[in-house]
């Protein structure tokens, strides 16, 4: 039987200061995420919310929507006294 080969993670560039910049930009979406995760009060792990996020990335979809079954946009309007000139 074949084994599957674990996915292998390269750097795009390979300078220090690629190497660097690719690191930070890596934690700086984990931390983003990590304050969506809490702000948002979501019940995904990091990992699913980070997977559901990487597949979407070019959907003009809110991304409290992508993590839950709930319209973010629809409860904003509910929630919201002030009146609607424009939809």
């Amino acid at each position: 039987m074949d084994q599957a080969t674990p996915q292998e993670k390269n750097f795009f560039g390979t300078s220090e200061n690629a190497v660097k910049s690719q690191i930070w930009i890596a934690v700086s979406v984990y931390v983003l995420v990590a304050i969506m995760k809490k702000r948002l009060n979501l019940q995904e792990s990091l990992y699913t919310i980070l997977q559901i996020l990487s597949v979407t990335v070019f959907e003009k979809t809110e991304s409290f929507q992508l993590v839950t079954d709930r319209d973010y946009k629809a409860e904003l309007c509910a929630a919201s006294k002030q009146l609607k000139l424009f939809d």
